[in-house]
């Protein structure tokens, strides 16, 4: 990862993005079709039992389209809609190991992330605890790259 990168992150902090778990973890189980569903199993089962030093748990309701890390959890959702914020030129985005993400922010200083230019959209929101730290997009680099296609 560059430094720019890191910079990106860093001021994104200062924003923020609601979490995507509720208090008690549970969270929206995107409906992806077919195809996405069969990479986002194939992520799933590559995920690391740690991202960003945080151990892995389940989430409500249980799906192979979503995994935690930590409490408050990061969160990743796979078969995502494409985001918005791909449409805009400005908007900001990272490239960590090979993998670009968007990043959204808004109050409460958490950060959404959304991969970019795979076959299928993975999304990762990290609380205000963890957003100016690239450890998790950095763990996670690998097995989306692994699992999820190159457009």
């Amino acid at each position: 990862m560059n430094v720019s990168a890191l910079a990106c992150l860093a001021a994104a902090a200062a924003y923020g993005f609601a979490v995507s778990a509720n208090g008690d973890g549970t969270v929206a189980v995107p409906v992806p079709d077919t195809l996405a569903s069969g990479y986002c199993r194939a992520l799933h089962d590559a995920l690391p039992q740690q991202v960003g030093g945080l151990s892995r748990h389940d989430l409500k309701p249980a799906s192979d389209l979503t995994a935690g890390w930590g409490d408050p959890a990061i969160v990743l959702r796979c078969g995502v809609a494409r985001p918005a914020v791909d449409d805009d030129p400005d908007a900001d985005g990272v490239d960590v190991n090979g993998v670009g993400w968007s990043v959204e922010h808004g109050p409460g200083g958490s950060l959404r992330l959304t991969t970019t230019l795979r076959q299928v959209y993975v999304e990762v929101t990290l609380p205000k605890k963890y957003a100016a730290d690239v450890g998790p997009l950095t763990d996670l680099a690998a097995p989306v790259k692994r699992t999820i296609p190159d457009l």
